[in-house]
């Protein structure tokens, strides 16, 4: 799923491209497109588009009267489309049609269908944390009270703090040096410190990767140390990274680094191994 870092580039790629220019219609063409119905979408037509802002993984199109909250969700994407076919695949849910001629459409791979649009931002981003790179250590130690759970987890929670998911959590725990199923609970401040410096680094780096690219990249072209490279030495210590398999995601991490070399259990129990 896109992340903060890639998110945030492609609001800037879309507001280079697309910036200024009025929005001539808006059509979803899937049922499943539209998460909200009102404000009516309409509302946009004849608008420019001020810009593509982000809040957390939500792209947001502004067009003064009405702005479009977009989420990609796991194989989504807001792309040219160049074709604009009249009866347009399946996978395509909805397209934004510019008076310039150019059109963009948002595309869904596989069946699942989550990928979706807002037009009442406010409902969508309503159970939002914090953003990732603006939340201070004091309030993520505050917030880590607040929610005691497993790091990871935490990290994960876009309730918790915005704008982060699978990938981005393996990285910061390793660059905190932190077990990914440390207890947020017993963090306190100097944990809190370290997660947002992990943070800032892991997120800068993915930005400036993403900020030389024409398109949104795909999670195995993504920079990292420990996230897809279960079995490969740690760069950081050279011990094999490890990992913990779920049915819908897998944490990565390095003994060494964040676990005191301790090996954690495979399986959904998640303990250790002795």
């Amino acid at each position: 799923m896109p992340e903060l870092p890639e998110v945030q580039a492609h609001a800037e790629r879309l507001t280079r491209d697309y910036g200024g220019v009025a929005l001539e219609r808006f059509t979803p063409l899937s049922i499943t497109a539209m998460k909200t119905f009102a404000p009516d979408p309409a509302l946009a037509h004849g608008q420019p588009l001020a810009g593509v802002g982000r809040r957390g993984k939500y792209l947001l199109l502004d067009f003064g009267t009405l702005t479009f909250a977009v989420h990609l969700m796991q194989g989504g994407r807001l792309k040219p489309d160049v074709k604009q076919s009249p009866r347009p695949p399946k996978n395509v849910l909805a397209r934004w049609r510019f008076s310039d001629g150019r059109a963009l459409m948002l595309t869904e791979a596989g069946h699942e269908r989550r990928a979706g649009v807002w037009t009442d931002p406010e409902v969508a981003l309503a159970r939002l944390g914090p953003e990732a790179l603006e939340v201070t250590p004091a309030d993520l130690a505050k917030h880590f009270a607040a929610h005691p759970m497993r790091l990871h987890g935490f990290l994960r929670d876009q309730g918790c703090i915005a704008g982060l998911g699978r990938r981005l959590a393996n990285e910061i725990c390793h660059r905190a040096k932190l077990s990914p199923f440390a207890s947020t609970a017993k963090l306190g401040l100097d944990g809190a410190e370290r997660v947002v410096a992990a943070i800032d680094v892991c997120v800068e780096e993915g930005l400036a990767y993403e900020r030389t690219r024409k398109d949104m990249s795909s999670s195995a072209d993504r920079p990292g140390n420990v996230h897809g490279r279960a079995g490969e030495p740690c760069p950081v210590c050279g011990d094999i990274v490890r990992s913990v398999r779920y049915s819908a995601y897998t944490v990565a991490y390095c003994p060494t680094c964040q676990t005191g070399g301790k090996i954690l259990a495979d399986n959904v129990t998640s303990k250790f191994l002795k």
